[in-house]
């Protein structure tokens, strides 16, 4: 049962990196096209950038005037955590079915 848990939190992981694979691109795009002061400061290739995920999932990008930019980068922050949380949780429960060895 408890295997059973972790994937299912492997499958909620899933979910949340298929949700910020479509927010966080399309957050990135926006930036280039109306804010590219923003955009220069998270560097070239902020997909992946540690920084750039840093000030994302730090919520640091709501310092930005604009509604349609956070309405884009929110669902990604908040995917970005589900993702991180759902792993985290995942890798306690399958150690914890080691432990129970």
């Amino acid at each position: 049962m408890v295997l059973f848990l972790a994937l299912c939190f492997v499958g909620i992981a899933i979910g949340g990196l298929t949700a910020f694979v479509i927010f966080w691109p399309l957050a990135l795009v926006h930036l280039r096209d109306r804010h590219p002061d923003v955009r220069a400061t998270l560097g070239e290739g902020a997909f992946l950038s540690p920084g750039a995920l840093g000030w994302l999932l730090g919520g640091r990008y709501r310092a930005v005037p604009d509604a349609q930019f956070t309405g884009l980068a929110t669902p990604a922050m908040v995917s970005g955590w589900v993702i991180l949380g759902a792993l985290g949780m995942s890798a306690l429960l399958w150690l914890w079915s080691v432990a129970l060895r």
